[in-house]
This record gives C-alpha cells, structure tokens and sequence, in this order.
C-alpha cells in the first residue's frame, strides 16, 4: 500500500513537468490498497483536467465532465453535461444523456453545501430532475440507473493494475483509468438508492394496484394487477392475459403500457400468482381472458375499450377470448403466436420433445419453476435415453421419473380433435372477428406456423378483415427482448433492427387513439427482405411473389438436383432403419448459419449457382411423389442458401406426418407399394435476397432424430409403437415429378 502512495504521490509531484506523460518510478510492491488509490484520484483529475487541449468537442466534454465529478468540481461537470447535450441535440423524447451523472454531480453538490448525507442529497436530486420528465421519458430514462456493478469494478481494477507496471502514465491512459474510477464510484454509491427512488416515482406518477382478484362466472379467481396515469380519466385498457406468471415481468409491462398513457392490466391464467383454482393450460384461459376483459371495461379509468397484446402463449390467450366473444375486446396485437394442436405441442401432427419440459414450468408452482425448465442437461439425457432405449413415446415420463399429466393428456389427442378446436377459433367462427388484428413473427420463430395459421384462416373466413401482418428475420422472444446484433448467428439487416414494442404501441395508439398509422405497416403483409436492407409490402401473401419458379427434386446418380424439367420415371430410395439408435446423442443445430448441413437432412438437391441476384418472397409449394413399403412416414423438408463462400442459411422448413396430410383432424394410413403424393401446405415465408452465385438447396427426409417422436409406419399410434415395432427398413422412394414451387419477386 505505501509503495503506491509513494507512487501517486511522486506521479502527483513530477506529471506536470512532463509535457506527455505523467512521470513515475514503478513499484516493486503488491497491489495498491483501494483507499489510498480513491485519496489520490481527486488529485490525478485536477492535474489531467489542466492537460486537457481547449475545445468544446463531444469527445472532450465527454472526459471533461467525468473529471471534473472525480475532481469535486460539481457545478463546472454539471455545465460540461449540458454542453454536450446541447452539442448533440437529442430528439426532445431522449432521456437526457448522463442524467444519471448530472443527478449524481448535483447530489455531490448539495451534499457539501447544505451539510446533509449523499443518500438524502441524492434522492432529492433524483426526485427534482425526474419530476420534470414525462412519463415515457422518465421510463427509458430508468435504464441508465442499473448497471452490472462487478463487471464496472473489475474494468477499474484492471486498469488500476495495468498502472502498476508502467514508468510513465500517458494523457491517454491517465483518461482511462480516471473514467474507469468514476464510473464505478458514481453506481456503488447511488445503486443502492435506486430501487425506493424509482418506486417513489411510480407512486407520485402512476395509480397501482398490484392485488386484484377476478371471480370468473364459473368461480375461479384471477390474478391480476393494474396499472394507470394517476392524473388521468377514462383510458383504453392494454391487456396481457398470460400462464407467465413473473411479476417482475407483469410489472414491467404493466408500468410500459401505463407510461405511454392506457389503463394497464397483467392477468395470470387461472391456478397462477394468488389464484388457488388448479392450473390447466389452455383450456379455461378463453373464458377466464373474456372475465378479466369485461372486467376491465367496467372499472372507472377505463373508457370500456380494451386492447390486448402478448407473444407466444400470451398470442394464443387472444384468439382464445375471440373464439368465447368479448364485445369489449377491440383490438388485439399478438406476436410469435402459438396455436394449440397446430404448431404446439405437434406440428404436423408429429410431437416435438422440446415441449416436453413445459408443463413443470407452468405447473410445478403458482410462479414459474425455471430450475426445472432450464435443467437442459435432465431434458437432453431424457431424449437420448428414450430413444435409445427402443420405448414407446408414452413412456417419457416413466424414463424421466416424474409423472407429466399434462404430456400424457396431450397424447390422448394425436390429431387436430375436438378438443384442440374448443381452445381457438375455428372455420366461421373467424368470420365474426371484425377487430383490427396487429401479428408479428419471424423467419426463425418456431411459432411462425401458429402466427400464419391464425392469419390464413381469418382472412380465408373474412377477406376484408382488418389483419396486419409483419415479418422480418426475428425468433421465438425477439418481441420481448428487442432485435439483437445477431439472430441465432444471422446478422439483421439494419433496417429490421428495429423496436418492435415500440411499432406495436404506435399500432394501438392508430385504433384505439385515432392516431396516424406507423408507415411501416402500409400493406396487409410487411416483410423485411434478408439481405437487402429493405422492407416490402403487399396486399396479401398471394402478392408477395410476382411469379413462382417450379424446380423437379430431380434424382441423379452424381448428387441429386433441383431441375426445371420433371423425370416422373426416376426415383431415388431412402431406407431408415429405426433399430439403429446409434445416433442417440445427436443435437440438433442451434444457429441458422452452418458450415454443413445437419446429417439428419436426408436427400440434398441442389440448383445451379445463381446467374443474378434473386428474391425469394412469400410462401412456397409443391407436391411430393412418393411409395413406401409402410402404412405412414413423417417427413422433413427444408429450404436453404448455400452461398458463394459455402455457408448454409436456413430459411425455410416444413413438417408432416403423411398420414394427418389430407386431414390434420383424421389419421388416414397409407397403402404401401402404391404411389402417393402429398402437397406442402399452409408453409413458412420466404424472404431473402439470394446473392449471385449462391445455390438453393433442398433437404427431404424421414424423420428419426432423438428430439421428436418417432413413427416406425406401423399403423398403430407413434405413442405406442415400440422397437418391436420397427421391422424391416423403411423404404421410400421419390419420384423425379417432385417439385417445389419457390415465390420470386422481380
């Protein structure tokens, strides 16, 4: 420790004799003590703030007020502050850039001139500045009041230790370590104060209560908080209606909404937070949700319009209450849309493994059992036990040891039956929803299916419905976590990075507050087109192409080909051999970028490299032609870019159980030996600018991977089948008068 007083206090003595470095004797000692690196700082920001060229500069006032804070000189920060504002002319909705160092300056300030603790000159000045922000405002502005304060002290120390072994402190370096140490400083002493000074702010600004209880007409209770401007009358009601029950995340959407001036209501599904009803997913949230909205419209700040918005399950909860009728319920924006028995938990009649963890999550507690749901290494073991084992798919629970009721439940309905079409709308039913309906999905959102699903069928039921529909290259949570950098190792175009929360309230301030229309939602159909920097907009997925380009999944004996002539009397065989478990711990790949492509892919038929850039825009089609030597076969097809540089894009895929294609609500077996054909229906969107010079490539197969149940073509229910079942190979053959039509835009 003396060694680096020693030290600072020579740097102190003999820096302003060096015209550019700050002159000093390393130490032979351990690390500096942190008091005594703290008592020399002040002294090392005087000495730093006189080197400082002259200048009002953004990147000069930016230093220039973080040492002068370091320094004590309080008021000259707090001016540097407002020159640097100035200087940048932020849009007057910013948060004020370094509010949180101004507050803190100004704290420091009061705190020596009034002779009160840091704590108590600090809320004050909290309070002061905060009070002359807007809601909207006050609520981003939050933001920069949190910070990872372990992650901010060692950045401090690392630089303080990077001090120790050089003889001489540059302009530069003496910068970096005085930021380092202010930036940390400022947070350890205000972090604590937060979280009361927030919640004062809330209660002078907004109307909350976070204990209300909803009887439903059958008598269950419904938990639910709201919230809304305290000063304010009579507002639409934003509603999300969610089995999520976080109140952390209820409060945070609740307060958003609340902000940006509606009557906020979160409500939990029934058997969630503080309701003592017994959980069952899906199957009362339409009638609980139509409770909660005629609630809602009935309460004395509400103008009795309500709103709902939501993502996943939330999205589902929608459609839910449509399909029970709520005449208060005037417009609905769901988002990565999940549609029960369609996409979740099959699609295409074929039970994906990843839901299987989803009921402990959503049933284990009142809350959320997130050990149990992130226990990826219990869920990834279950699936390669279960499939090496040779059991049927029913037995999941008994390999797992834990009862699963609800996956149990969910088998006893192998199609789209009754009971999965009493949870959402169905046939006419669509043609009574005349609200206006905001949906967004992606590319890459599992749920895409779902979101899709929901928009055919209503605009198929109601042609002039009014259903927007947005996409752009987005994943199952990019609504509730914003657009990243990157999306699951694809880079978003600029124009897609964009605040999809934010569209969404200027979507309901157009129909619920008569407000313009955001522009970017100018067609019926919105999509970004990967690759290009650009948004497109249609009338209808119909609209989307210009024309569709037909390619014959042509077989050949040098690599299977994607042709624009048919070969009906060619075929190429795929034998599966479902005794084979040998590929038990295979995973499944979890980016959309690849080197190569996934070994379960099956057939790979391949164009020729690309003479011009070409547009793919909409959904594709396409008839396969098949035999097979069984009674039933689920089948994979998928579509991507192979570019110049031998990167694989993902971009589109398909999933179908044969014997569910004619009918999803009637299991229909196959004759085998006999030729069929099967269309590609109801598929994923295509947007993509494909570059000169890259391929598309197809991907057709069996399905056999150890994260999805597995159909051995017997005839008796997958659930049930069992290794002994398997049998000979499976074999199918693909005739050469395949094809699949991929929508082009010119």
């Amino acid at each position: 420790g003396l060694a680096m007083r020693g030290l600072l206090a020579l740097l102190l003595l003999l820096g302003a004799g060096s015209a550019s470095a700050l002159a000093m004797s390393p130490p032979a000692s351990a690390r500096p003590q942190p008091a005594d690196v703290d008592a020399a700082m002040p002294g090392l920001a005087r000495l730093t703030l006189n080197r400082l060229p002259h200048g009002d500069g953004p990147q000069l006032l930016d230093t220039r007020f973080r040492l002068q804070i370091v320094a004590g000189q309080y008021p000259q920060a707090i001016e540097s502050i407002h020159k640097l504002r100035a200087l940048r002319g932020d849009p007057p909705k910013q948060p004020p850039l370094y509010l949180q160092y101004e507050i803190y300056a100004s704290a420091r300030q009061l705190q020596q001139t009034q002779r009160i603790s840091f704590a108590d000159a600090w809320k004050r000045s909290f309070a002061d500045h905060f009070q002359q922000l807007d809601d909207p405002t006050a609520l981003k502005a939050e933001f920069a009041f949190d910070s990872n304060l372990q992650r901010l002290r060692e950045q401090r120390d690392r630089l303080i230790d990077a001090t120790g072994s050089v003889t001489a402190l540059n302009d530069e370096q003496a910068t970096a370590l005085l930021r380092a140490w202010q930036v940390h400083a400022a947070y350890a002493d205000f972090l604590p104060l937060v979280p009361q000074a927030i919640s004062e702010d809330d209660a002078r600004r907004y109307s909350i209560d976070r204990n209300i209880s909803i009887t439903t007409p059958d008598g269950a209770r419904i938990s639910a908080i709201s919230v809304h401007p305290a000063k304010a009358r009579r507002l639409p009601v934003l509603l999300t209606f969610t089995i999520y029950a976080n109140d952390d995340w209820a409060w945070s959407d609740a307060k958003t909404m609340a902000a940006h001036g509606y009557a906020s209501v979160v409500a939990y599904s029934r058997g969630k937070g503080r309701s003592p009803d017994p959980i069952r997913p899906y199957e009362h949230d339409g009638s609980d949700a139509a409770a909660v909205i005629a609630w809602a419209a009935a309460q004395p700040w509400s103008n009795g319009k309500v709103g709902m918005y939501g993502g996943s399950y939330s999205g589902f909860t929608q459609w839910a209450a449509l399909k029970r009728g709520a005449p208060a319920l005037k417009a609905i924006a769901t988002s990565a849309t999940t549609a029960p028995g369609i996409d979740v938990p099959m699609e295409g009649g074929i039970f994906l493994n990843f839901i299987y963890p989803w009921p402990f999550y959503t049933t284990n507690n009142t809350s959320l059992d997130d050990a149990t749901y992130g226990d990826s290494g219990r869920w990834n073991a279950l699936n390669s036990r279960w499939y090496r084992s040779g059991q049927a798919y029913r037995n999941l629970p008994t390999l797992d040891g834990a009862a699963n009721p609800l996956f149990e439940h969910w088998l006893q309905h192998p199609t789209y039956d009754a009971y999965w079409q009493a949870l959402i709308p169905q046939g006419r039913e669509f043609a009574d929803i005349g609200i206006p309906v905001l949906a967004t999905t992606g590319y890459f959102d599992g749920a895409q299916i779902g979101a899709l699903h929901y928009f055919r069928e209503h605009l198929k039921q109601r042609p002039d419905a009014d259903h927007t529909l947005l996409i752009g290259p987005y994943e199952h949570f990019t609504m509730q976590t914003g657009v990243p950098e990157q999306v699951q190792g694809y880079m978003p175009d600029p124009v897609a990075r964009m605040d999809l929360q934010a569209l969404r309230l200027a979507w309901f301030d157009h129909v619920l507050k008569a407000a313009a229309k955001p522009a970017l939602l100018a067609g019926r159909v919105n999509w970004q087109v990967m690759g290009s920097n650009q948004w497109r907009h249609a009338a209808s997925l119909d609209a989307m192409p210009t024309r569709q380009q037909r390619f014959y999944l042509l077989p050949a004996s040098g690599g299977h080909r994607l042709a624009a002539e048919p070969a009906p009397t060619r075929s190429s065989v795929q034998r599966i051999d479902f005794r084979d478990r040998g590929d038990a711990a295979w995973q499944p790949p979890t980016q959309v970028i690849n080197r190569e492509l996934d070994t379960h892919a099956g057939l790979v038929f391949l164009s020729e490299p690309l003479e011009q850039d070409t547009e793919l825009a909409g959904a594709f089609s396409g008839t396969l032609d098949f035999s097979l030597n069984k009674q039933d076969a689920d089948i994979a097809l998928a579509i991507y870019e192979l570019t110049a540089d031998g990167d694989y894009l993902d971009l589109a895929y398909w999933l179908q159980r044969l014997s569910h294609a004619a009918d999803p609500s009637q299991r229909q077996l196959l004759a085998p030996a006999q030729r069929h054909s099967v269309r590609l229906t109801d598929t994923r969107l295509l947007g993509r600018k494909l570059a000169a010079g890259s391929r598309l490539v197809i991907t057709l197969g069996v399905i056999k991977q150890p994260d999805r149940q597995l159909n051995l073509g017997s005839g008796k229910n997958p659930s049930d089948e069992t290794l002994a079942d398997a049998g000979t190979p499976l074999e199918i053959r693909w005739y050469g008068s395949s094809h699949i039509n991929l929508p082009l835009r010119e």
